[in-house]
């Protein structure tokens, strides 16, 4: 039977289209909300990395009451390498709001989500979001997005969508553009009328499937997840069904039911609405709570394998331990597994024979950079390697994952980017020029091809360039595929950067520490401007004569360093390099810091080669 006092929907967009800007104005013009709270915008988006980077990184809901029926409502990521975080928000709901921007159209994380939804067999409205652009151009739009779910396989009934027209920042939709609407009225009443409520029976064995995981200081563990059939209550006896185990007679230490932003703590909970409990603390995603006596499992949740894996170690080098709270290979392995825990897109595995390194598995670099931005302001201290493409079997041949490359970029740069991403084994499939100056290109390229080249992308666009991708699937190994072409200019003594030294490796390459900086021997300190690395001085200071003072070259002005962001970082490194991470610091090092044993291993790897 349908749960008509409910609407679970999700909120599906390429990044920047409007999702969290548009939960805001339905939160606020739902009541959630006194007249006289002060309220930031984009208030899901509750991680200082959300709100630095302006992207939603985790799903997260939140709920409205809008004539008598509880909306349920899934704010999910609009990047391709959070997909797990959409893949886990869709199991939740009936229906999805899919956002498109009235100027930019569909765009290729679009496509992403899209799928996902149809995957599903979700009802979809369509809301053409941004429609006061003076470059708006909606009816073009509609036909795109059209265009994209036919090329989809979207069903007829899928195709039958409802269209909205909003201004997200001004809480405003329309069902026509010139309907005079003032509010978000007539998109709260379409969810109502299109999205149907949920299947569920609440005279019927429980079946809980948890598709989400979060923590409080007071109750530890809590677990989200859509209460699929039956009814939980507090002080009763359930069966908790893992993966590799069943774990009977388990109880809740709370309940909570969602309201705006808040968990409500409730004695029970009805069939169909999306809830919250605490008190599990082994409970993972995927799991399924139900009875005891006639337990019946859902299905788990299963999300696309991940495609990059970096190597996690243990902070080695001579400046170790200096600002980290998290050292150990035990700290570093149990935030690890608390990570997987919580991000079913995530894989750990402990090398073998190596108890201090540990591979991370997931499904891009963005991902891997947001984890390791979070653990760095949480007091870890660790190295991460270069990004590596996971490779598969298929067919008796190597394999290697495959993505749709979309570059919109001023027309100037056409040439260069389309030399640079054919020596990456890229394949342009099609462009388009709008006339406008813009250039829209399209490449099937090699995710390993990808790798290091969004900060050669920015460099050579001059940061006029737009940049996305998708996972598009597996062919053949392409072959080598040559990274950076420019060596590292490295420290060959500890001590601190000196203006003078400094001076004298301008025309060697640019530095990527300022003056002043601690280094140490194998630290990378720069960029060469020509292939292979260069063990250099960069502590040395001027000799002080009788003739000259000790401030002589106070007036020197030297070029501004380039300082690496992590990000870059990640890019920028080679095979045999490292990224040193901790809470104050990031620095780039040699995985082996003796000069002579480098030499000693690029001599046999040379060999080996001919």
């Amino acid at each position: 039977m349908r749960k008509e006092n409910f609407r679970n929907i999700a909120i599906i967009a390429h990044v920047d289209h409007g999702k969290t800007t548009l939960v805001d104005g339905m939160l606020r013009q739902s009541g959630i909300f006194r007249e006289n709270q002060a309220l930031t915008d984009r208030v899901m988006d509750n991680m200082d990395l959300e709100r630095e980077r302006g992207i939603t990184i985790s799903a997260k809901n939140t709920a409205i009451e809008y004539n008598g029926v509880k909306i349920n409502i899934i704010d999910t990521p609009g990047h391709a390498d959070f997909g797990g975080e959409v893949e886990r928000g869709l199991n939740l709901v009936d229906g999805a709001m899919l956002l498109v921007d009235a100027s930019e159209g569909p765009l290729p994380q679009t496509r992403f989500v899209v799928k996902k939804a149809l995957e599903k067999d979700l009802r979809i409205i369509l809301v053409i979001n941004k429609i006061d652009r003076p470059d708006s151009r909606i009816a073009e739009v509609i036909d795109e997005v059209f265009d994209l779910f036919i090329d989809l396989d979207a069903t007829e009934e899928q195709i039958d969508f409802p269209i909205l027209y909003t201004i997200a920042k001004d809480g405003v939709a329309h069902t026509e553009l010139e309907d005079g609407s003032t509010d978000l009225r007539p998109l709260f009443d379409t969810i109502i009328d299109y999205i149907q409520g949920p299947e569920a029976i609440d005279d019927h064995v429980p079946q809980f499937l948890i598709a989400n995981l979060d923590y409080d200081a007071y109750v530890g563990q809590i677990a989200i997840g859509r209460l699929k059939n039956g009814v939980l209550k507090m002080g009763t006896n359930y069966l908790l069904a893992g993966e590799h185990k069943q774990t009977p007679n388990v109880k809740f230490s709370a309940l909570y039911t969602f309201e705006g932003l808040r968990r409500q703590q409730v004695e029970e909970v009805e069939a169909g609405d999306i809830i919250a409990l605490a008190g599990i603390d082994t409970i993972t995603i995927g799991d399924t709570i139900t009875s005891v006596e006639n337990p019946a499992l859902l299905p788990r949740i299963h999300v696309d394998e991940p495609t990059v894996s970096m190597i996690f170690y243990v902070n080695t080098s001579p400046f170790a331990g200096q600002d980290g709270k998290y050292l150990t290979s035990r700290h570093i392995l149990a935030r690890l597994e608390k990570e997987m825990r919580l991000n079913v897109a995530l894989q750990i595995e402990q090398l073998k024979n190596r108890a201090d390194a540990f591979e991370v598995r997931g499904r891009g670099e963005l991902q891997m950079a947001v984890l390791i931005e979070t653990m760095r302001r949480e007091g870890y201290e660790f190295m991460v390697s270069k990004p590596r493409v996971i490779t598969k079997e298929i067919d008796g041949k190597v394999s290697e994952p495959v993505e749709m490359l979309y570059l919109d970029i001023p027309e100037d740069f056409v040439g260069v980017m389309s030399e640079k991403l054919s020596v990456r084994k890229g394949r342009m499939v099609n462009i388009i020029n709008h006339g406008s100056g813009r250039v829209n290109l399209e490449f099937r390229i090699p995710s390993r091809g990808l790798i290091g080249f969004r900060t050669t992308f920015m460099t050579d666009t001059k940061g006029a360039g737009v940049m996305n991708t998708i996972m598009e699937g597996y062919e053949p190994w392409f072959g080598p595929i040559p990274q950076r072409n420019t060596g590292a200019l490295v420290s060959d003594r500890p001590g601190k950067l000196t203006a003078y030294a400094s001076l004298s490796m301008e025309d060697r390459g640019e530095l990527q520490i300022e003056v002043g900086t601690h280094v140490y021997g194998g630290m990378v300190i720069g960029e060469r401007n020509r292939p292979g690395d260069l063990d250099v001085n960069i502590t040395r200071e001027k000799k002080l004569t009788n003739m000259r003072s000790a401030n002589a070259d106070a007036t020197v002005t030297l070029r501004k360093p380039h300082l690496m962001t992590l990000d870059e970082s990640i890019e920028f490194i080679s095979e045999n390099e490292l990224v040193e991470i901790t809470p104050d610091n990031i620095r780039i090092r040699k995985m082996e810091l003796d000069p002579q044993k480098r030499l000693s291993q690029a001599r046999k790897e040379k060999r080996t080669e001919d």
